[in-house]
């Protein structure tokens, strides 16, 4: 008999969880109501990061500091990448990066010093600096430039130093450039 209501009791609970969770599934999100499939696409994607994560964490795979890290990073990428999505109104997201103020090594060759970041600032013609987000933890987020933007960064780059090179003593120009051009030889 006892077993019996044991039996009952437990079919009750997993017919009211999966009852539950067919409504959740059977509904859309919020996220997919406020944003484009772009965006709702990169929030799920988190979504299944964290569910891996705890998967692994429910296996004893992976330590608990390492359980907390990665899942504060996945928090922080949600945050900035709903936020962006939020201020731009656009269903378009860049490659997000976050890392630790000691796992800045992972993504640059010369780390740069953090308290001289500024938002906006390209790094190694590589990645935009987006901000700082706490999620127990702060993390530095930065935005992977697109191949263009980083052939257009090293183009500039490479063209900055000759501009400068050539550039006119203060005079009557004061602060203005002139272009330094090669004489033409003409033979008669």
């Amino acid at each position: 008999m006892r077993d019996m209501q044991t039996l009952r009791s437990t079919l009750m609970v997993s017919l009211i969880i999966l009852g539950g969770g067919i409504t959740v599934w059977a509904q859309p999100s919020r996220e997919q109501e406020e944003f484009g499939p772009v965006v709702s696409a990169y929030l799920g994607y988190l979504r299944n990061e964290q569910e891996v994560v705890d998967d692994r964490a429910s296996r004893r795979e992976i330590s608990a500091t390492y359980y907390r890290r990665n899942s504060n990073r996945i928090r922080a990428l949600r945050q900035m990448a709903v936020e962006i999505a939020r201020n731009t109104q656009n269903d378009y997201l860049p490659e997000l990066e976050a890392v630790a103020g000691d796992e800045l090594r992972l993504i640059f060759e010369r780390p740069p010093r953090l308290q001289t970041l500024k938002i906006g600032e390209v790094l190694e013609t590589r990645f935009r600096y987006l901000g700082v987000v706490r999620s127990s933890e702060l993390f530095y987020i930065f935005a992977r430039l697109d191949p263009y933007e980083q052939a257009d960064f090293r183009q500039k780059a490479s063209v900055a130093p000759l501009n400068t090179a050539h550039s006119v003593a203060p005079g009557p120009l004061s602060g203005a450039k002139a272009s330094v051009r090669a004489r033409r030889v003409t033979t008669p």
